[in-house]
């Protein structure tokens, strides 16, 4: 009995993990207020959402029933249990619309309003929060104030299941202007390929843009500034915001136009995919 269970314990030892399903295609999903979802989730938006598309909560919904880690379906809100309605919702209703059948695509998301592209960093020091106002420590408290290390987190976990194809972003409102940004997100995209083992051939960052300034955007200008990121990024793509309305803060989108920014991210990976 003891011979057999060690010839158990060394089969196992030898024999591979269940393999990951190609056919699952997950985005990693990241930025401040408009990738959370500033718009109020419309009854469209929570109507014959695709069963091909899920998410990861990167977070715990008491109010849903989701739980950290665990993938649903991707019936908005999508970040955290308040949050609003936001350019994943739409990039993974296109997608999926837009792919053979046996495509499913997930997205994990960890996003907050108000942070600058170093709250994100791999080298955030969550003891400089105390300097920071009280709701944005707040929101950095559900991610136990290290967003990198939680999304690392479940990154990790949804690996398990499918294939990185793709990094989401957007952010730099609380940067703009900053004409070291560029730099900033080459090292976080740098650090999560490589704490990830991805390929970043294979696995490209795709950054959209802020509300233009011909839009009443206060954060225009900083457009120039993202437009660069192909340049320190290989292979990275800016979305375009051209012509998307705002909520009257010069900040936000509304939420058409996150429908419709979701959809250009989307149509950017899907026109790769036949490049």
């Amino acid at each position: 009995m003891r011979l057999f269970k060690i010839l158990i314990l060394l089969l196992a030892a030898v024999m591979p993990a269940a393999a990951q399903n190609p056919d699952f295609h997950i985005y990693l999903c990241l930025g401040q207020s408009n990738m959370e979802g500033n718009a109020a989730v419309e009854p469209v938006d929570t109507a014959d959402v695709p069963g091909r598309f899920k998410m990861m909560a990167a977070v715990d919904f008491p109010d849903k029933g989701r739980v950290k880690g665990s993938w649903y379906a991707a019936v908005p809100p999508l970040v955290r249990h308040y949050t609003g309605l936001t350019p994943m919702d739409y990039f993974g209703r296109t997608m999926v619309g837009n792919l053979p059948d046996n495509v499913t695509v997930g997205v994990v998301a960890v996003a907050i309003g108000g942070c600058r592209i170093e709250h994100l960093s791999k080298d955030f020091d969550p003891a400089s929060l105390k300097d920071e106002p009280e709701w944005l420590r707040n929101f950095m408290k559900e991610y136990d104030n290290h967003p990198y290390t939680r999304l690392v987190e479940c990154a990790k976990a949804a690996c398990r299941d499918g294939v990185i194809k793709g990094i989401l972003l957007h952010q730099g409102e609380s940067n703009s202007g900053d004409p070291s940004w560029p730099s900033k997100v080459k090292k976080l995209y740098d650090d999560l390929v490589g704490d990830l083992g991805l390929d970043p051939a294979q696995v490209p960052l795709l950054a959209g843009e802020l509300v233009a300034t011909e839009q009443g955007g206060k954060c225009g200008g900083m457009n120039d500034i993202i437009a660069t990121l192909p340049e320190v990024i290989p292979g990275a793509k800016v979305i375009s915001s051209e012509g998307l309305g705002q909520r009257g803060d010069g900040l936000h989108f509304t939420a058409e136009a996150y429908r419709e920014l979701g959809r250009r991210y989307a149509r950017e990976v899907l026109a790769t995919r036949t490049r």
